[in-house]
């Protein structure tokens, strides 16, 4: 069966059909999608909840749906993945959230992201997880540094938005398995491939 994720707030189940709309309002607003590079059209956003729901099914994690427990109303989304080649850190898994601006501010992002990174270590046994994002996204930046990644440690040109974009130069966070704590710099793997100035 697919895992479901539980915090003292939030339930990370399966996406359900009455998610795709205030996920497409998501997915168009301004304000969430400022350091996103991807398409904000309704068909966009539909693909990307089947691609997801698919691997929930298939291997029983993906980006999860992420709803409120004491009221069940979606907020947004939050999980893993392994990100498509040409990535310059793979192999890897990468933590990824994003939830609906009228929830920002209440440690919603945070909470997810500890459970998924609990997961991520206890169940699927990873030795780390990545995390990027868009150079200037100092929320995200921060929930990062929250959740007990280290960085920014390295800048790189993320492969998968196009050159020219304002969106394209990203930096790299990552947290290690060992008790949950970040990786210091002298553990860090050498040879960190860095934007070209």
């Amino acid at each position: 069966m697919p895992h479901e994720l539980t915090t003292e707030r939030l339930l990370l189940r399966q996406w359900r059909n009455e998610d795709r709309d205030p996920w497409a309002a998501m997915c168009a607003d301004h304000e969430v999608m400022q350091f996103l590079s991807s398409d904000r059209d309704r068909a966009t956003s539909d693909l990307a909840v089947d691609r997801w729901s698919a691997r929930i099914v298939d291997q029983g994690w993906s980006f999860w749906a992420v709803e409120l427990k004491h009221t069940g109303e979606f907020i947004g989304m939050a999980g893993l993945q392994v990100p498509a080649a040409p990535h310059p850190y793979l192999p890897c898994t990468e933590i990824g959230w994003r939830l609906a601006r009228a929830h920002w501010g209440q440690g919603y992002a945070s909470e997810a992201a500890r459970r998924v990174l609990s997961f991520a270590f206890s169940e699927l046994k990873l030795r780390e997880v990545l995390a990027s994002t868009a150079v200037g996204n100092l929320r995200s930046s921060a929930v990062m540094r929250r959740i007990g990644m280290s960085g920014p440690e390295a800048s790189f040109f993320h492969p998968g938005v196009l050159e020219g974009n304002h969106l394209r130069q990203h930096v790299l966070y990552r947290i290690s398995s060992a008790s949950r704590q970040p990786l210091g710099d002298a553990d860090s793997p050498p040879g960190l491939p860095a934007a070209p100035a």
